[in-house]
């Protein structure tokens, strides 16, 4: 039997048409402030997008699947290769190794000082089956040449080898506040140390531009992908002046972008990122090529609080940098900010991978972002955007110049602020930290708990000034004959080194994270924790809905709710407060039902003791009257969240 089209029998809908269903739904209401919103870009988002016409897909360097990356991170080299094998044991065909005193160890990272180190930490591992990627910051170059000494120890050829050195000093700088030479001597170093691998038939990749540094620092997308293209460039032109073609540094060169939670962002990202670099590509006189691109889990949107929605998190940003174009991805484990995750935890976050791409199918169809209009309208604003931002670093000298002058780092700063904002007021919310907490969560297990800021990374202590540069040739044999990194990274000291001011590495929950640090001290100090009494004023149906959001609203920095029923009688509201040995409390209930009965119950809760009164809902025409009741503050969504929640605080943990 044949297939009917029954689509055809029916007129198409127009944006008209719908337009005007939707006027009919606002009611007059503004439709741009309504419908459509807008990223930290200033790109707007609209609620619906038409197809796409003429859209050309974007093609990864290797179709087909996406490769699993785990990262090694376990101080202990024996402790870190049994959870690697584990790891590619589960499912994992690739690893990040991530060093001691790396930016992205946040204080753990596996200690390497010597070839040996090295090789326990792989023992058992087969570097010709999988693809190794280096995470060493400041050390970088001293970790690639302990890399290439543990290879020439197996008797692996460099051709064989699927490598990332990830050797990307513009990033540990601006990580670090520190580059250790001159960006003269970096190039001829990253000129020097690209020749010793073309001696050797290397085709990994030793150059990373990588995005977590400014990401972390609270940039916006299109600030993360200028900074990228910035750093690229700059590494193109270092390497040319070292005396390397194009061709050759562009093929040296690998990629690595932040997925979030921001699933429409994300795709549209990291599509961006391989439009805008063939664009450099093609300024270069170069045919583009796929690039090679990493995804990383962000630590942005990484919370402490109810971890396990970090599961979902990191789930839609794989899904996201997948569906973008990633070659790998590095999925953060769900405990990663409390310590360094078990076992179990790297399991799930391995597995999250594995069910996108063995049971969703996700890697079957190259780029199924092409023709969807909102995926390409939004690349292409991206672009527009990311593009402009870059000529504006180009035109303050280039990324190093911009990161001298700390224009850059204003820029970003600038839009840190505005997302700090929209996260105090829950314009952006963070589900199980500033939006539906539980103040009861339990604890989760780590393997060793995350450092206090004294434990911390921090730059690693910087050598005296060698006597002379080292090439890469010596640093690999003297990482063959034993030298510890220490005494490798004696060789990289300079009297010239550049100094920056550093990009901060932030959470976006943290602000709400310290509030509730403040409440599990008070429950560790008295046994319980900070309490708020809500009294609801009339029926269930009219309080329910404001009582809900103000428990939300105060067990968000750990002050637990103490619900009531209904109170109309005051000296049940009274008695209810005095039980309840909270020291603040919160009015809940319509518009209508304050009019009647708020001023008399809140001049109630005043004489029964309570130091703070908060009523739910905004200020209306009865402020005045309320306020003089008593009433000290209206919680609202939109009101500073963080603001509130921290007087509060301040009033129902004081001592009596």
């Amino acid at each position: 039997m044949d297939d009917l089209s029954l689509a055809a029998d029916f007129p198409q809908a127009t944006r008209e048409q719908w337009l005007k269903l939707v006027e009919g739904v606002l009611k007059g209401a503004d439709f741009q402030k309504k419908l459509v919103s807008r990223s930290h870009d200033g790109i707007a988002i609209q609620p619906l997008y038409p197809k796409a016409k003429g859209a050309a897909p974007i093609a990864r360097e290797q179709a087909g699947r996406w490769r699993v990356s785990q990262r090694v991170d376990h101080p202990d080299p024996a402790k870190a290769n049994e959870l690697v094998l584990i790891d590619l044991e589960g499912g994992a065909d690739a690893l990040t190794l991530v060093t001691r005193k790396a930016p992205a160890a946040r204080g753990f990272g596996v200690q390497i000082d010597s070839v040996e180190d090295l090789d326990r930490t792989l023992n058992g591992v087969m570097l010709d089956l999988i693809h190794l990627r280096v995470d060493a910051g400041g050390h970088g170059r001293q970790m690639a040449a302990l890399t290439l000494a543990l290879a020439e120890r197996r008797g692996h050829k460099l051709s064989d080898l699927s490598l990332d050195l990830g050797l990307d000093p513009v990033g540990a700088m601006a990580a670090m506040g520190r580059m250790s030479a001159s960006w003269d001597a970096m190039a001829q170093r990253m000129g020097d140390t690209l020749a010793h691998l073309t001696s050797k038939s290397f085709t990994g990749r030793a150059f990373l531009a990588d995005g977590r540094v400014y990401h972390e620092a609270g940039a916006s997308e299109a600030q993360e992908l200028a900074a990228v293209l910035a750093t690229g460039l700059s590494y193109l032109r270092g390497l040319e002046t070292a005396g390397h073609s194009l061709d050759a540094a562009r093929r040296a060169l690998s990629f690595l972008l932040v997925a979030d939670a921001d699933e429409f962002l994300t795709v549209a990202k990291f599509r961006a990122l391989r439009r805008l670099w063939a664009r450099v590509e093609q300024a270069c006189g170069l045919r583009p090529r796929p690039i090679r691109l990493h995804a990383e889990t962000a630590w942005r949107m990484t919370t402490r609080r109810d971890p396990w929605v970090n599961m979902l998190r990191t789930t839609i940003a794989a899904f996201s940098a997948g569906i973008g174009g990633a070659d790998a991805i590095t999925v953060l484990p769900f405990t990663a900010a409390l310590g360094l995750p078990d076992a179990f935890a790297r399991r799930v976050a391995r597995n999250t991978q594995a069910i996108l791409l063995d049971e969703s199918n996700l890697a079957r169809v190259a780029d199924p972002a092409a023709g969807a209009g909102g995926f390409e309208a939004l690349t292409d604003a991206l672009c527009e955007k990311a593009w402009g931002l870059f000529q504006e670093i180009e035109r303050e000298g280039g990324i190093l110049a911009s990161l001298q002058g700390e224009t850059l780092q204003g820029r970003i700063a600038a839009v840190r602020a505005q997302r700090e904002k929209a996260v105090a007021t829950r314009k952006e919310p963070i589900t199980g930290t500033s939006e539906f907490p539980n103040i009861n969560e339990a604890d989760v297990t780590v393997l060793v708990p995350m450092p206090t800021a004294k434990e911390g990374d921090g730059p690693a202590p910087q050598a005296a000034a060698g006597s002379g540069e080292t090439s890469f040739a010596s640093l690999v044999q003297m990482a063959a004959d034993g030298a510890t990194l220490p005494r490798l990274a004696m060789t990289a000291a300079s009297s010239s080194a550049v100094a920056v001011a550093p990009l901060p590495s932030t959470r976006i929950a943290e602000p709400f994270e310290r509030l509730r640090d403040i409440s599990d001290a008070y429950r560790a100090r008295t046994g319980s924790r900070p309490k708020v009494f809500l009294a609801n004023l009339g029926s269930v149906a009219d309080f329910t809905a404001r009582a809900t959001f103000a428990k939300n609203f105060f067990e968000a920095g750990g002050i637990e709710a103490i619900m009531s029923e209904g109170l109309t009688d005051l000296d049940s509201m009274q008695k209810a407060f005095i039980g309840s040995k909270a020291k603040i409390s919160c009015i809940c209930s319509t518009d209508d039902i304050y009019k009647l009965h708020a001023p008399a119950a809140a001049r109630t809760l005043h004489q029964a003791g309570s130091k703070l009164m908060f009523l739910a809902g905004r200020p209306g025409e009865d402020q005045q009257e309320l306020t003089e009741a008593g009433i000290t503050t209206f919680i609202f969504s939109g009101c500073d969240t963080l603001k509130v929640i921290g007087e509060a605080l301040d009033m129902a943990c004081a001592e009596a």
